[in-house]
């Protein structure tokens, strides 16, 4: 998929996937293959910042996706955007034991209360 022929629910998709191939590549010891993932959730959350506002809300549903990396990862992105709702997904993954999920929502929400949070800057 080109990330500027894309429609909003493409990228997000692409991000999910993307999100969820990083994960999987990590926990088989792949990180080559995991910065690749990555690449592509940057790409497609940098598509749908161009979009403003309506392309962050597009995002915003993965705060209910079924996989805990996703919403993490998508909350992460959305903090400044949905502050409330983004610290709420990221609480509840923080406390849900000492997975790398949980350390990341951890991480994540140490890093905006520093204010050294910078994923999507105004």
């Amino acid at each position: 998929m080109r990330a500027h022929d894309a429609s909003p629910t493409e990228l997000v998709a692409e991000f999910a996937e993307a999100v969820a191939a990083q994960t999987d590549a990590i926990w088989t010891g792949d990180a080559k293959t995991g910065n690749q993932h990555a690449t592509r959730f940057i790409a497609a959350f940098d598509r749908l910042r161009e979009l403003g506002d309506p392309g962050r809300a597009a995002l915003a549903a993965l705060f209910e996706h079924e996989r805990s990396d996703v919403r993490v990862m998508a909350a992460a992105f959305l903090l400044r955007y949905r502050t409330s709702e983004a610290k709420t997904v990221l609480w509840r993954a923080a406390t849900e034991g000492q997975s790398m999920v949980a350390f990341e929502a951890q991480q994540t929400l140490k890093r905006w209360e520093e204010g050294t949070w910078s994923l999507d800057p105004e």
